[in-house]
């Protein structure tokens, strides 16, 4: 908390997609408890394509009683990351609410994992990876960007990349491949806006989480991908600090960091949050 006892985001606004639960849901809480107003974004709808349960407006809607009850407020709205039209009318809707936007956690993704039925294509498969993990950030940072921009007050903008955005772990099926090429075409997209955003005072970052307890990673699908992919993979899914997965909270501290003043210095960065799986 700020020295005043003011939270660190008092008065801001913060737009986060893939809010329904897991990280998204844990970075809106914690932002909320820091004073900032949130605008919790999700699909609400599952992905064929993708092996596990996506969240649903059940979830979106805890997570706003969630802030609500923390002494935040908070403004749900339904879009597809890989549809701009869509993301573009929630942040009207947010400015219609709130009046201005400071941070955005470009959260949303999707991970890799093995059914036990294969039913999509490879290509259809590799499109959506690439379209939710890759082109719905992009999508994300055009459509808040005037926001951001024409505020006048600089701001923070935080992408979701993951370690697969350092590190190769990939071995050639098709989501893990997918997910690893997106996750590190992310951090090609946050140098280049921390360079053409960086005059108006608004930084951007990539944060790389190791695996993380959500359902994203706690299903039967990412368990199998785990199983077939751990003897193949260098150094296996170990870690420097040999602590295996990382908390909510971890990340989110990160995030609240990022989006706050204490980072005002702070711009084009990769920042691990994976008890040292990248160096391991």
């Amino acid at each position: 908390m700020a020295d005043d006892g003011r939270g660190d985001l008092q008065d801001r606004v913060a737009f986060i997609t893939g809010a329904a639960r897991g990280q998204g849901r844990s970075h809106a809480l914690t932002l909320a408890r820091e004073g900032a107003a949130i605008v919790a974004v999700d699909i609400c709808a599952p992905i064929a394509t993708v092996p596990y349960a996506l969240g649903t407006e059940e979830d979106l809607a805890e997570t706003a009683r969630l802030v609500e009850a923390a002494g935040g407020r908070c403004l749900t709205a339904h879009a597809d990351v890989r549809n701009r039209e869509e993301l573009v009318a929630a942040v009207e809707k947010a400015m219609a609410t709130f009046g201005r936007l400071d941070v955005v956690v470009a959260n949303a993704g999707v991970a890799q994992g093995l059914p036990e039925t294969e039913t999509t294509t490879i290509d259809e498969i590799w499109a959506d990876y690439i379209a939710v993990n890759l082109t719905g950030a992009w999508n994300t940072l055009q459509a808040t960007r005037d926001a951001l921009v024409e505020g006048g007050r600089g701001g923070s903008i935080v992408i979701i990349s993951s370690t697969s955005g350092l590190k190769g772990t990939s071995r050639g099926d098709v989501r893990a491949d997918a997910y690893t090429a997106a996750k590190h075409g992310l951090v090609g997209l946050m140098r280049a806006w921390a360079n053409e955003l960086g005059p108006h005072g608004i930084r951007v970052n990539t944060i790389h989480p190791t695996a993380v307890g959500t359902p994203m990673v706690e299903n039967p699908a990412m368990g199998a991908w785990v199983e077939a992919n751990k003897h193949r993979v260098a150094g296996g899914f170990n870690d420097a600090m040999h602590r295996g997965r990382i908390g909510l909270q971890d990340v989110s501290e990160a995030v609240l960091w990022l989006a706050s003043e204490r980072s005002g210095a702070v711009t084009g960065v990769t920042l691990p949050v994976d008890n040292g799986f990248v160096i391991a």
